[in-house]
């Protein structure tokens, strides 16, 4: 039999997120933001739970350790609940978050090598990309043999290249996002790499020819 008092903690907690998603739900991010900075302890738990699992599945591309991924999740909450009163405006809470948890991570595993070094061979095994219907690379629907050749086709793409379309076709962030939370010094530099990675689809999935 359920605990009473465990079941009416559990309608309370669900009912007060409700109601926290009611309050923010239609603000921008720039307002949501801004709130959090002021101390709204609202504005925070609604950042937090609609954000933990976007962090944890981009932070587990650099990390199978779901511990130090985990761990570095609270470290950055931590921080960013130390620094409110000071924070910088945000107009994207994403893409922002993306680009800390990232610099979170890196900061906790990166050994001697630079970022640009780790990122190409110590996570060269790691934003692999799952094919589904949802994607909007794909349109229409997909038969199995060719989803599963475009899936071999995207993780034979660059580091680089597998990221940035992780970025801009499952995230849906846009090329001055990912420009940002890949420190590129230019927008253009995030749509060429797009434009790259999806020449080399075309030559990876294109029939063979006898």
């Amino acid at each position: 039999m359920n605990n009473p008092s465990n079941q009416s903690e559990t309608t309370f907690i669900s009912s007060k997120h409700l109601e926290t998603i009611k309050v923010f739900d239609k603000k921008s991010d720039y307002d949501i933001w801004n709130a959090f900075d002021q101390g709204d302890e609202m504005a925070f738990n609604y950042i937090y739970r609609t954000y933990v699992k976007d962090l944890f599945q981009f932070g587990s591309q650099y990390s199978c350790d779901s511990y130090l991924v985990k761990d570095s999740i609270q470290n950055l909450f931590i921080y960013l609940r130390k620094k409110r009163g000071s924070l910088s405006k945000i107009n994207n809470i994403k893409g922002y978050l993306f680009k800390s948890i990232q610099r979170e991570i890196i900061k906790n595993i990166k050994t001697k090598a630079s970022v640009e070094t780790l990122e190409e061979n110590l996570f060269e095994n790691h934003f692999l990309i799952e094919v589904s219907p949802e994607m909007n690379i794909i349109k229409g629907e997909v038969e199995t043999e060719l989803k599963l050749k475009i899936q071999r086709a995207l993780n034979q793409l660059t580091t680089k290249q597998r990221k940035v379309i992780l970025l801009f076709y499952v995230e849906e962030l846009s090329y001055k996002e990912i420009a940002d939370i890949m420190n590129f010094s230019e927008v253009k530099t995030a749509r060429k790499i797009v434009y790259r990675a999806l020449a080399s689809l075309k030559e990876l999935i294109k029939p063979t020819s006898y």
